[in-house]
């Protein structure tokens, strides 16, 4: 405890006695500080012993001493000292009194007692206060260091909470509350997470106090870089002393040391995963194991699901999704991405605060912004995940239904809300940003692996098409194929293959484009299809052999019929 009025009384060498102001003894004393100007408050900074023998105070003028008292009580003098048999043999009557009206301690020094020894003993007694926080302050970081060493963050909060007397909290990166010690704290923490995220906004290093009713909250952000990795709540009844500040910042550094990797170590751990993707890839799923270990061998243990990433033009998946969309409706009645309308029209839930967090955080990076999103997702579920750069791609294995590929979809759910009802005329739809696409592959286990990237290549390819954010593998055989046919190379297909057709047809020698489309519909049925036209059953197989003669192809090959079906359907669909 630092000096109080209280252990200066009680000092025995001072001989000190207390004569007004016997209830404030408690309060601490910062400084004792000797002054006889007539008005000292300009050159006092609050919580100081005042020492004075009054040379230049008329001490027995009750109005004066009235104003001289009340001035200091004002200015946060904790104490006033009174040296008496120097100019005064007693402590005069007014000062005596206005002390006692104002509640200020009044402390009598007798003349045997040099105020040069008061000062001495206060100075002394505020080296051994921070002689003993700094004692402590190391014992605290030896202790919050075994506990990080041997049980986490986990352990080191409880360790915290305990120097701290009250509560500590850690929280990821999106705000999300991690750990709390005890555990009757994380309701409180919970409360918190709008100050976090307003922390985040705050360049690193950042601190903010919350002064609530019950307690006051300190926010430390944790991390090196620009962006805080974490944060680090410490919950009191009052504000922390020297010892408790020592305990907090070693907290802090330790928790950066764990929430921050070094990069040499990232480092490490991404060639390490690049390894065992590329073994997954070349179908040696035993030699992956191997090479994963402990760090990603518990992933390899249990079904999962790869996603692809990449970062596509925004102008440019717009075009596609608006023709594809059109041309689908035209063509199916379905939306565009082969679900119905009215799967299509759900409501969208807002973009969570963490995908929000995540991408002002990282600007126009959106893969760094999916990492961090997914990395401490898996990282609060305790999932292992493999996350690996391959060229420009961002390619994650994580465990099938687990938190990493929740996340995912959660991301791509705001992404996509937040593409809704953008203006064509704002910055958001001029093109010049990007926009992130996913592929998600079905459930797999290592062997399968390589199938599992393909079919995520494709889930990937559909969701560029689309321009959807996020397309799994199961839904490509949910909808329908023919939207896949507004592909500009398809059409070019089509157009090139029907052309002598239409060259044909534009003559007026015959209608071959439309009964080719008739007799297709009806699978080749001769009446059926001649009844749809209105012409002789003989008519259209003559028609249907100036067909053949002029493509040069056989309509008894089911590969043909298919090609010339397909190129009807995607020539109708760029018509519409």
């Amino acid at each position: 405890m630092p000096p109080t009025l209280a252990s200066l009384v009680h000092h025995s060498a001072l001989k000190l006695t207390v004569r007004a102001g016997e209830e404030r003894l408690d309060t601490p004393v910062r400084w004792a500080h000797a002054s006889e100007l007539a008005d000292p408050v300009p050159y006092m900074e609050g919580g100081e012993l005042l020492l004075i023998t009054a040379l230049k105070l008329d001490a027995e003028d009750p109005d004066v001493m009235r104003r001289y008292v009340k001035r200091l009580a004002g200015a946060g003098v904790v104490g006033l000292g009174f040296a008496v048999g120097v100019h005064y043999p007693d402590i005069p009557k007014a000062l005596l009194d206005a002390a006692t009206e104002a509640d200020l301690p009044l402390i009598e020094v007798p003349r045997r007692t040099p105020f040069l020894a008061i000062s001495k003993a206060v100075s002394a007694s505020i080296a051994a206060e921070q002689y003993r926080a700094v004692t402590a302050g190391f014992a605290a970081q030896r202790e919050l260091t075994k506990q990080a060493l041997s049980d986490g963050p986990e352990g080191l909060l409880l360790a915290l909470a305990g120097q701290v007397d009250g509560w500590a909290a850690l929280y990821d990166a999106s705000g999300a509350v991690v750990a709390t010690a005890p555990e009757w704290a994380s309701r409180r923490a919970g409360r918190l997470t709008a100050d976090v995220e307003r922390l985040r906004e705050r360049p690193a290093p950042a601190s903010s106090v919350v002064a609530g009713a019950e307690d006051r909250v300190e926010l430390h952000s944790l991390g090196t870089g620009r962006r805080p990795r974490a944060a680090l709540a410490v919950g009191t009844a009052s504000t922390l002393g020297t010892a408790e500040r020592y305990a907090v910042h070693s907290a802090i550094a330790l928790l950066t040391l764990t929430t921050e990797r070094s990069r040499s170590l990232h480092a490490a751990e991404q060639r390490i995963g690049a390894a065992v993707l590329r073994m997954l890839l070349a179908g040696e799923p035993d030699h992956a194991r191997t090479v994963a270990g402990d760090l990603y061998g518990g992933l390899l243990d249990a079904p999962f699901r790869l996603v692809v990433a990449e970062v596509a033009s925004a102008s440019a998946a717009r075009v596609r999704a608006g023709a594809e969309g059109a041309a689908g409706a035209g063509a199916t009645g379905t939306a565009g991405d082969g679900e119905t309308q009215d799967e299509g029209a759900r409501p969208v839930a807002p973009p969570p605060a963490a995908v929000l967090a995540a991408a002002e955080a990282h600007g126009t990076d959106p893969l760094a912004a999916l990492v961090d999103v997914v990395e401490a997702a898996a990282a609060r579920a305790g999932e292992a995940l493999l996350v690996v750069p391959y060229g420009e791609r961002l390619v994650l294995l994580a465990v099938d239904g687990g938190a990493g590929v929740r996340a995912c979809a959660a991301y791509a759910a705001a992404l996509e809300a937040g593409r809704v009802g953008t203006p064509a005329e704002s910055p958001a739809a001029s093109g010049e940003e990007a926009e992130l696409v996913m592929g998600l592959s079905a459930p797999a286990g290592p062997i399968a692996a390589a199938s599992a990237y393909k079919q995520a290549e494709q889930a990937l390819s559909v969701a560029r098409r689309r321009g959807r954010a996020l397309v799994e593998h199961e839904e490509l055989a949910a909808g329908s194929v023919l939207p896949l046919l507004a592909d500009d190379a398809v059409r070019a297909f089509a157009d090139g293959l029907l052309r002598a057709l239409h060259e044909h047809d534009a003559t007026g020698r015959g209608d071959l484009v439309a009964s080719l489309r008739a007799w297709l519909s009806r699978h080749g049925q001769w009446d059926a299809a001649a009844a749809d036209l209105g012409v002789h059953r003989h008519t259209l197989r003559y028609r249907m052999r100036r067909v053949e003669e002029i493509l040069g192809r056989s309509l008894d090959d089911p590969d043909v019929r298919m090609e010339l079906w397909l190129s009807l359907k995607a020539t109708s669909m760029g018509s519409d």
